[in-house]
């Protein structure tokens, strides 16, 4: 159940869409002009825990797919056999067969460069375990080793599923971002992602809601606005 007041989500996210459109919007009985820019920005969740010691307490991780895919320009490139190539070809993704990783001749440089180039990776069944022989641990050290595709699964669902899953990890920091939209989409789906989030981070901790402290909600360039104290 979540414990978000509806109309302040509903309040936080209209001005979040207005802002990003370049409107004025009241801040702490201030007003301060939007401004549009040219690129989407991202909608994300900023939450604060309490009550939770990160070194004592046990670390959580958690995946959760959203309903609407939050930030759909995240770059994915296929590194596949044959016939992955070829569809990846046919619906406009980046692809990389064997071949072309074997060119990368394991130069970290390149490693790096092509980690950086993405924001995930995909590889077939029969290419997955030869990345680290091919590429070292490259991937691995920028958090993006290939998700698995295999020959039933369709490539655009695993894209999709992949762009609207979002991960929870506790590390050192009581603090977590999140992204729940972007500044084009429809705000109902805003508000449903962002209520889906949060009552997914309180099932993964202990005392659920007791140990969340505040929740603010921002596009990329706007003002937080606090939807949970």
């Amino acid at each position: 159940m979540s414990k978000l007041n509806s109309a302040l989500l509903d309040k936080a996210v209209t001005d979040i869409l207005a802002y990003s459109a370049g409107e004025t919007i009241v801040v702490a009985g201030n007003d301060v002009a939007g401004k549009k820019r040219n690129f989407i920005e991202t909608v994300e969740a900023q939450i604060a825990l309490k009550n939770y010691d990160p070194v004592r307490d046990k670390r959580f991780s958690g995946t959760f797919r959203l309903p609407s895919v939050p930030r759909p320009n995240l770059k994915c490139c296929m590194l596949g056999n044959a016939a992955h190539c070829e569809q990846a070809d046919r619906i406009g993704v980046d692809h990389m067969s064997v071949e072309d990783l074997k060119k990368l001749n394991k130069n970290k440089k390149l490693v790096k460069k092509l980690a950086k180039k993405y924001d995930f990776f995909l590889a077939s069944d029969n290419m997955i375990k030869q990345i680290p022989r091919l590429l070292g641990p490259g991937l691995t050290k920028a958090g993006k080793f290939p998700s698995l595709l295999s020959s039933s699964d369709d490539m655009q669902e695993k894209i999709d599923e992949i762009k609207s899953t979002i991960k929870f990890q506790m590390k050192k920091v009581m603090c977590l971002n999140v992204s729940v939209g972007n500044v084009e989409m429809d705000k109902q789906k805003i508000i449903v992602n962002t209520q889906l989030a949060a009552n997914f981070l309180a099932s993964l901790l202990k005392k659920q809601w007791q140990n969340i402290g505040q929740i603010y909600v921002k596009s990329t360039m706007g003002p937080p606005t606090q939807i949970y104290f």
